[in-house]
């Protein structure tokens, strides 16, 4: 199941030459992440003030392949690679008219308050359960 996000590029997300900043692909990518949660039926900040239990990314390996400019649509699409109690793993793949811009494996683990492992709500482990 690959979900689906879309974004403009802004003004604010590009550089001087109008090609979005490289930083910025996190932060595209982090808001699709969080809309995927979301349409698994997990409210984050319920989940932080009901259980003390946070997402915190443990690892990110991302690929620049094309540049995006200003005033582009784009889709961010999200895949679960693998899962286990406490984390999970996601293919995320920036593109525009399908064509393939930036691509990333993040790494997402479960955090307590205290910043110690906490297993992951089971709507993550069993995603669409």
């Amino acid at each position: 199941m690959i979900h689906r996000f879309t974004c403009r590029v802004y003004y604010e997300d590009t550089d001087l030459a109008g090609i979005v900043y490289y930083a910025n692909y996190l932060k595209f990518i982090e808001r699709a992440r969080s809309e995927w949660v979301r349409g698994l039926g997990i409210d984050q900040a319920a989940l932080k003030a009901g259980e003390g239990l946070v997402f915190a990314v443990r690892r990110v390996e991302a690929d620049y392949l094309r540049p995006a400019r200003f005033d582009d649509l784009l889709t961010v699409e999200t895949a679960l690679v693998a899962a286990t109690g406490a984390r999970i793993v996601l293919d995320q793949t920036v593109l525009r008219d399908g064509a393939r811009l930036f691509a990333a494996r993040v790494t997402l683990v479960g955090l307590t308050a205290a910043g110690r492992p906490a297993r992951l709500p089971a709507a993550l482990r069993l995603p669409g359960g």
